[in-house]
């Protein structure tokens, strides 16, 4: 978490917290896994209305790593055997703190 994150970030624990409650209500061969992305390439921070958050977030996604390394993490969750169920994913550029 960073500053001007709190809502952003009360938003990713949601997703991780709707994520693991299916996980734990669901049918035992259902697989539910979160992927929890540190920061990537994409328009949001374009859409920063704050100029002091958007002057921030531009040191702060210049290590952003591509959508497609997200895309992969899924993909490797997703290919594993029925029997495993890869509960949780952070995947999150080398450089960022």
């Amino acid at each position: 978490m960073v500053p001007t994150s709190a809502v952003y970030s009360a938003t990713k624990y949601a997703a991780w917290a709707l994520t693991e409650g299916l996980r734990q209500e669901s049918d035992p061969g259902t697989r539910v896994t979160t992927i929890s992305p540190g920061v990537t390439e994409s328009e949001l921070a374009e859409h920063i209305t704050d100029p002091h958050a958007a002057e921030v977030m531009v040191d702060y996604r210049a290590a952003a790593i591509p959508a497609d390394a997200v895309g992969r993490a899924v993909a490797f969750a997703v290919s594993q055997p029925a029997d495993v169920d890869v509960n949780e994913v952070v995947v999150r550029p080398a450089a960022q703190r």
